[in-house]
């Protein structure tokens, strides 16, 4: 056995304060702190941060960049002939022969706020906050197909097991909430086609990956007691199965051990703190006209944009929302008014909630899809094909430009002729405004250092204020 275990494993297990007891000894005390122990405790970045916490909007399925941000006058002269040659060059689509009509938009577009952008009509309360966002029209991304995509663009990878954003940043960040999971997954729509990998810990300890809060009822299946089970049973249940994993760490020191006891004990935490987390009574009746949640046709989304400011507030580190309802191959015009109809409203009211209670300069807002769409038609003349060439994002918070545009595609919406942003690129961006060198956040998995980035990305400084 190499010397180097063996003073490891007598370290765990005979020194008599070993780590594994330090952290669980904090784990396990019933009078916790204002902030979480163990592994999810607050940790430093490698530098001074802008952004303390993230909200991620991910539009699965993929909205079309050219219907509702990247106006091109020229497609909608050009719409119904076909695209130039030139422009197919070593081009293949996922499902569409590349020789189609071109398809011009289906709705005009407008300019919005003191910065003058164009954004589709469908979109009037994101245009209303459009001087403080920042949108990237020059976005690329590896991947033609949903699930491979929307993996890429929340793992940097399109292979399964590979940790998502929102575990890297509470692996590196730590939470600031006791009484809640650092990283929480809010669902509407159809689901997504990358499934839990998108909020996965891949091979970092399951203590960093998202945790999935259902609509309606308890936010987690079982957190309630069930009957005649009442709280101090449950409590004596706890200190019993806390006293047998102590017993584990100290002869193994397996992280996974202190995950799962941190998870005992956070959901016996959140059966006092989720109920009244999921209790909208307080918010007065202008909030709730804010986002939508009003009304009752329109409440998954809307509802899931409340939740997050609510989230954030609490201290939760890293709050996503997965809107799985864009994947418009026919059936445009009007997919694209439902949606917008249902994410327009609460996403802007998200922003300006977050920056009328001063979270904005330190919260960044992430509204993105997996891919764009192309400019030729689909389905008849009311569709269109995956695309990954080109798309568009949109960003807001702290150290981010405002009101502003970033890169350009070219008079089809096929290329970007101006600053492209690749997948890579905008999650180095991320990590650098959470104070991370994306090259520098690390984790040692089968003898090699992975990153969220992998070997590739570089920091956009063009997106930075």
């Amino acid at each position: 056995m190499h010397p180097t275990l063996v003073a490891r494993r007598w370290f765990l297990r005979d020194c008599g304060v070993g780590l594994g007891s330090i952290a669980l000894a904090s784990l396990l005390d019933r009078d916790a702190p204002a902030a979480p122990a163990g592994p999810l405790a607050p940790k430093k970045p490698h530098y001074a941060p802008k952004a303390k916490r993230v909200v991620f909007l991910f539009m699965a399925g993929a909205p079309s960049h050219l219907d509702l941000f990247d106006p091109k006058p020229e497609l909608a002269k050009r719409s119904g002939q076909l695209p130039p040659k030139d422009l197919l060059k070593d081009y293949r689509a996922a499902f569409i022969n590349p020789n189609s009509a071109l398809l011009g938009a289906k709705y005009p577009f407008k300019k919005y706020g003191a910065a003058g952008i164009e954004l589709s009509e469908l979109l009037p309360h994101t245009g209303g906050v459009a001087d403080d966002l920042c949108f990237v029209r020059s976005m690329q991304t590896d991947a033609v197909n949903h699930a491979p995509a929307q993996i890429l663009m929340n793992t940097g990878s399109q292979q399964f097991g590979r940790p998502s954003l929102g575990a890297w940043t509470l692996y590196g960040l730590g939470s600031e909430s006791a009484d809640l999971p650092g990283y929480v997954v809010l669902s509407s729509g159809n689901g997504t086609s990358g499934g839990a990998s998108n909020w996965g810990s891949g091979f970092l300890p399951t203590v960093y990956a998202g945790v999935p809060f259902r609509p309606t009822g308890d936010p987690l299946l079982y957190l309630s007691n069930p009957p005649g089970f009442d709280a101090d049973t449950q409590r004596a249940s706890l200190d019993a199965l806390s006293r047998l994993n102590r017993l584990a760490p100290a002869a193994a020191g397996d992280p996974e051990v202190a995950a799962r006891v941190q998870g005992y004990e956070m959901a016996y935490r959140m059966q006092a703190s989720a109920p009244e987390l999921i209790d909208l009574s307080k918010e007065s009746k202008e909030t709730l006209a804010k986002y939508g949640v009003d009304d009752p046709a329109k409440p998954g989304f809307a509802r899931n944009c409340l939740l997050a400011r609510r989230l954030l507030e609490r201290g939760v580190r890293f709050v996503q929302l997965f809107h799985e309802a864009w994947d418009h191959h026919g059936g445009l015009k009007k997919g694209l008014q439902d949606q917008c109809g249902l994410t327009d409203r609460p996403a802007a009211a998200l922003v300006a909630d977050l920056k009328a209670r001063g979270l904005l300069d330190d919260t960044l807002v992430v509204c993105a899809g997996e891919f764009g769409r192309t400019p030729m038609v689909q389905g008849g003349d009311d569709g269109r094909d995956h695309h990954n060439r080109a798309f568009t994002v949109w960003l807001a918070g702290a150290g981010l430009k405002k009101g502003h545009v970033h890169g350009a595609t070219d008079e089809f919406g096929f290329n970007p002729t101006e600053d492209p942003v690749h997948v890579h690129d905008l999650n180095a961006t991320l990590l650098h405004l959470l104070g991370f060198d994306h090259t520098k956040l690390v984790f040692r998995f089968q003898g090699r250092d992975f990153r969220l980035t992998d070997v590739h990305g570089h920091v956009v400084k063009g997106l930075l204020a």
